[in-house]
Order: C-alpha cells, then sequence, then structure tokens
C-alpha cells in the first residue's frame, strides 16, 4: 500500500528530495488527506455528463488519488490562468487539463511524464478556401487566451512577421471552434483529439494542415527542489501504463472518435430533427435502466430510424431484429415502431445479464452492444482468444482488438460458435458510441434552449401581470 509510512521514507530518499519529509509536498497530501487537483472543464478533461462530473483527466486524477489512499479534491476552471495562480500559491498540487508542454511551459513549471501525445491543426469552416500552408490565410486566427497554441502562433510569427493572429481573452477552445462553424471566426489553432470530440457535433469544421505533430501531453507542477510528488508521478504513469490501464482510460474517451464521416454525421444531425421526435417517446418509455439516447443511437445503427428497414438475411424494423429473437421478445409485428422498441430494448437488456458482473461499465455495455450484432457466443469466444494469448477477457480493449480474428479459420476453427463478422461487431458498437455522444450533445442542448424559452415566458407573463393597468373606479 503506497501510504505505509515506510515505502514512502525509502521513496523520497531514493528520489534524492532536499526537503524534510516533513515537509515535503507528499507528506502534506497525506497530512490532509487530499489530493488538491486544478482541473480545466472541457471534453478533453473535465465536466458534467448525465451521472456527474466525468472526464479523462478527471478519472486519471482519481486513479492516483486512490492509488496514494487519499481523497481526491477537484478545483475546476475554465481559466487556465486561474489554475495557474493556484498552483504557485500552493492552493492545488498539480493541474491537469489536457495540456501540452510547450517549452515556454517546461521554462516555468516542472511536469509530469508525458501520457498523452497530440497535433496542433489549423481549422477552418468546410466550403471555405482551403487553405494549404500559413501562406494562403487571408484572415486572422484566433486562439484562447495564453494558450500552447498562442506560444505557437508566437513561434511561428516570428518566421512570418506578416502572420495575423489575435488571442481571444474570453472564449475557451470549444467556443472557438463553434465560431469557426457560425463563421464569425475564420480560423483557429486547435489540438487534434479536441477537433475529434468536436466533429461529432459540428461536422463542418476541416482540417487546413499540421502546424506541429506528436506534441506531449502532461500534468504542470509548481517549480521547485521537492521531488516527492515527481517521484510518485513517475511510479504511477509507469504502472498505468505497464497495466494497460492508461490505454483503456484513452479508448473510453477517445478511441471511438478516431475515424470521422463528413456524410454519415450530417445526415445523422438532420435525423434527430426530423426522423428522432417520431420514435423519442417510446424509447424514453422502453429504455428501462439504460439511457433512452443510448438505445436510439442503437436504433439508428440498425436502421436509421426507419421502421421498415429490411437486410438481407431478414432482419426487420427499427430494431432490426431476427423473427426467433421478435418472437422470443414478445413481439408480434417486427414493422411495428413500437414493439420493435420494447423489443429491441428487452434484448439489450439480456444481452446486459449475460455479462458476468465482475465486469464493470462501460465495458460490460460495449460487450452487450457487440452481442446484439454478432451474438454472445461470438463475443464469448473472441474473449476465449483474448486469454489464451494472455490479454484481459474482461477488457473491451482488449477484445475488440481479437474479434476480427474470427474472420480466420485457423482461429475460428479453435472455437465453439465458429466464424463470425468480428471486424463489423468493433464497427458497430464504435458507431453506436459516436452516434450517442452526438445526440447526448444534441438533446442536452435542445433542453437547455427550452429551459431559457420557459424562462423568458415566464418572465414575460410576469411584466405583463405587473404592468397591467388598474381597473376603472366606479364613481356612481
Amino acid at each position: 500500500m503506497w501510504k505505509n509510512q515506510a515505502w514512502l521514507l525509502l521513496l523520497l530518499c531514493l528520489a534524492g528530495c532536499s526537503p524534510e519529509p516533513s515537509q515535503s509536498q507528499l507528506y502534506q497530501i497525506y497530512q490532509r488527506d487530499s489530493l488538491k487537483v486544478g482541473i480545466l472543464h472541457g471534453p478533453t478533461s473535465y465536466y458534467v455528463g448525465i451521472d456527474g462530473p466525468t472526464g479523462f483527466e478527471l478519472e486519471l486524477s482519481q486513479a492516483l488519488a486512490d492509488k496514494l489512499g487519499v481523497k481526491l479534491e477537484l478545483f475546476p476552471s475554465y481559466q487556465l490562468d486561474e489554475l495557474l495562480q493556484k498552483l504557485q500559491t500552493g492552493q492545488v498540487d498539480y493541474i491537469a487539463g489536457g495540456l501540452t508542454l510547450t517549452e515556454l511551459r517546461k521554462g516555468k513549471y516542472r511536469s509530469s511524464p508525458a501520457y498523452r501525445w497530440i497535433n496542433e491543426v489549423l481549422v477552418f469552416k468546410q466550403g471555405n478556401t482551403w487553405p494549404r500552408s500559413l501562406d494562403d490565410l487571408t484572415d486572422t486566427v484566433v486562439v484562447v487566451k495564453d494558450s500552447s497554441h498562442a506560444e505557437t502562433l508566437q513561434q511561428l510569427s516570428l518566421d512570418k512577421p506578416d502572420l495575423q493572429w489575435q488571442q481571444h481573452p474570453t472564449l475557451d477552445a470549444d467556443e472557438i471552434l463553434q465560431q469557426v462553424v457560425d463563421g464569425n471566426i475564420a480560423y483557429t489553432l486547435t489540438d487534434s483529439n479536441q477537433l475529434a470530440l468536436n466533429r461529432r457535433f459540428y461536422p463542418n469544421l476541416s482540417i487546413a494542415f499540421t502546424v506541429r505533430d506528436n506534441l506531449p501531453v502532461s500534468w504542470l507542477l509548481a517549480d521547485s527542489d521537492d521531488d516527492s510528488l515527481y517521484a510518485v508521478l513517475i511510479e504511477f504513469f509507469g504502472a498505468m501504463y505497464q497495466g494497460g490501464e492508461l490505454i483503456a482510460l484513452e479508448d473510453r474517451y477517445f478511441g471511438h472518435v478516431q475515424l470521422f464521416d463528413y456524410v454519415d454525421t450530417l445526415v445523422y444531425i438532420d435525423a434527430i430533427e426530423q426522423q428522432l421526435p417520431k420514435f423519442k417517446a417510446w424509447f424514453t418509455q422502453y429504455a428501462g435502466e439504460l439511457d433512452w439516447r443510448l438505445l436510439a443511437a442503437l436504433s439508428y445503427q440498425e436502421s436509421h430510424w426507419d421502421p421498415k428497414a429490411k437486410s438481407p438475411t431478414g432482419v426487420r424494423g427499427l430494431m432490426m431484429l431476427t423473427l426467433p429473437t421478435a418472437q422470443q421478445m414478445g413481439v408480434t409485428s417486427r414493422l411495428d415502431p413500437e414493439q420493435s422498441i420494447l423489443g429491441g430494448s428487452r434484448y439489450l437488456h439480456r444481452m446486459v445479464t449475460r455479462i458476468p458482473e465482475r465486469i464493470s461499465m462501460p465495458d460490460r455495455l460495449w460487450f452487450a452492444l457487440a452481442s446484439y450484432n454478432v451474438g454472445w457466443g461470438h463475443v464469448e469466444d473472441a474473449r476465449i482468444i483474448t486469454q489464451r494469448q494472455g490479454a484481459d477477457p474482461d477488457k473491451w480493449l482488449d477484445v475488440k482488438q481479437r474479434l476480427p480474428l474470427l474472420r480466420q479459420k485457423n482461429v475460428y476453427q479453435t472455437t465453439k460458435y465458429g466464424y463470425a463478422r468480428g471486424d463489423e461487431a468493433v464497427t458497430y458498437v464504435e458507431n453506436i458510441r459516436r452516434y450517442y455522444d452526438t445526440l447526448l450533445w444534441v438533446d442536452e442542448r435542445q433542453q437547455a434552449e427550452q429551459r431559457l424559452e420557459q424562462q423568458k415566458q415566464r418572465l414575460t407573463e410576469q411584466l405583463s401581470t405587473e404592468i397591467l393597468p388598474e381597473p376603472a373606479q366606479d364613481n356612481n
């Protein structure tokens, strides 16, 4: 256990810490029983989801707190400047936020080992003239104030003094990307993972060219001679990488967004507006313990929300049920939208119950979705292959790498259920994850707009009531 005092003292000595153990940063963390983390709001690091706070950086920091055996205390902010001030004054132990390790930051702060690598890309709106290089830019490049992108542009402007760029004092990276889509900003510089996440919602964002590639992402620590926390981070990231937890975490948040289909995303967003309202009430009613938006995303992957859809293999309806499955789920007409949604939901729930209980969410759900597509027997075959090869059969990341092997004769002839299009099952799950993310964003935006409209209406009614004239007095 990391909290063992003797182990800690040994680690501090090996790390060559100059402060005494009683004064070290690690000692203070244990004394207050909490790890204080400054964390940036944003889809790549920390945000409030349907089940509360979530995000890649949040889970990574929670893993460190769990290793240390202390509580995680977060200090979220939309502004990096605010977090840097907290770091300098000792209010936080480090800053997490998908921060690129730039030369300027190297000179001012210490950093954890790099745990991700990204590219910086120049982005413009689809349909506008495609700039192939900095020389082709016809307008200003706008970036977040004091960001790594601002530092990049500052360096580029030394060689290209005519480069037009500015730092926006209030907008964050996601808001600037939206301004590009709206046509208010011509160009921006952003990180490749940030763009991948946002293109699910704004498919008209296009990459002009890569400005810098293979840049390390790290946590920032205060610049000091205290090596106690830094030594722990070396051990922590090494163990996370060797154990596969770091790769699994990255796959959970970013693995399904690497592939992007411009036309498909446009068509899907249009279908959310036009087709989904016809069936939304039934998805909501029959989702059970699952999020109705996940059930709807599965249905879109199956039928594109066409209640009369039919495949060459005979599956039909919104949820594309086989005739035997429909009969088992109590569906008398696969072309009836309500019955199809109810039957599909029942079948998905059955798949979830077949997954071993030791497998936690969301892997449990990804296994269930793959089973909906290719059958639990084939998924179980892939899990056995995964175990044979020394990987973890309870992790979707490991199993999805082996599912395509079910197409190979020398592999599937050794399994119980034989040949299967396992690669299609992997694509199937990743598509549903993308569709779900997009629908989640669109639905939450619609709900926010509805709440705003209701507030306006209540305010209008209140004002109209207050200014109504007093009834005339009858003097007779």
